[in-house]
């Protein structure tokens, strides 16, 4: 299930930001975050319909070693 809702994070974030017709970082990190509350709503509401929260110790998965700071250069170092 956290995945159906990172894919609806994701399609949320995407359509907000192509409505709007966001350019640059600081437009599209809004619409992130409004396509994150998205998720965040239907998360919470399904957990409190069924009882059961989304997340659990059964589907976590840890990350396997620890993940890098990005310095001042772009992601994929340009």
């Amino acid at each position: 299930m956290p995945l159906h809702l990172t894919a609806l994070a994701e399609l949320s974030t995407r359509q907000i930001a192509e409505s709007v017709d966001a350019t640059g970082m600081d437009e599209n990190a809004d619409a992130g975050k409004k396509g994150g509350k998205i998720a965040k709503g239907a998360r919470l509401e399904l957990e409190q319909k069924t009882g059961k929260s989304v997340v659990s110790e059964e589907n976590f998965l840890a990350p396997s070693k620890p993940t890098k700071e990005v310095g001042g250069e772009g992601v994929r170092g340009e």
